[in-house]
């Protein structure tokens, strides 16, 4: 039951459910990657320092959520959904080419540079948006529905994956990737039916 007819009324907006299954897919990207990062970087018996390339991957992201304000501050017609888009199919394209493709040390560590870097973008994107179409009451469980999904599927393929071996670590990333195609789909329908941001009175 819904707490008021108001909570009704935002909870049936496809605008919000948008913004949770791209929320979700994201946050199942990412989980993943850390996941497998290491023994992809390793495989074969590749030796590599991990300690080295952790440090790369954080700065990358750093460098990703400083773009957002020049993103934000710069007179244009770029909307937040557009770049957006293109941040998510990078996003696809680079775990697409992981799980399909042996790639030497450098080049890996440059996909994965420029995965933390979309990221790094999306993440505080995705929070401006969730100010301009969810009311502040609904924003935590939003975010809480968000995750239910994503945390449910990365159990699933941690068990099936990790423990009975039954999915290979190159099935994994074509479902990240897979998922982050769809988050850029939701991106590109919020952009035709957001043309009107939440408004009310209260302080977003």
């Amino acid at each position: 039951m819904c707490s008021s007819w108001m909570n009704c009324f935002y909870l049936t907006d496809k605008r919000i459910w948008l913004l949770a299954c791209a929320q979700a897919c994201i946050h199942f990207s990412i989980a993943v990657f850390w996941i497998l990062w290491a023994p992809t970087l390793v495989a074969d018996g590749r030796e590599v320092h991990l300690g080295l390339i952790f440090p790369c991957l954080l700065g990358a992201r750093m460098l990703g959520s400083t773009a957002l304000p020049w993103l934000t501050s710069v007179p244009s017609s770029l909307r937040t959904e557009d770049y957006l888009v293109y941040a998510f199919i990078i996003m696809g394209l680079v775990l697409s080419v992981v799980a399909y493709d042996y790639q030497e040390i450098g080049v890996l560590v440059t996909l994965f540079c420029l995965f933390h870097a979309c990221a790094g973008l999306i993440l505080p994107s995705l929070a401006r948006l969730r100010t301009m179409y969810v009311p502040n009451e609904l924003r935590g469980g939003m975010i809480s529905l968000s995750l239910a999904p994503s945390n449910a599927a990365i159990l699933f393929f941690v068990v099936q994956g990790g423990y009975y071996r039954n999915i290979g670590n190159a099935t994994i990333f074509a479902f990240a990737a897979l998922g982050l195609f769809g988050a850029a789909g939701c991106m590109h329908v919020l952009k035709r039916w957001g043309k009107q941001p939440y408004q009310n009175g209260h302080k977003l």
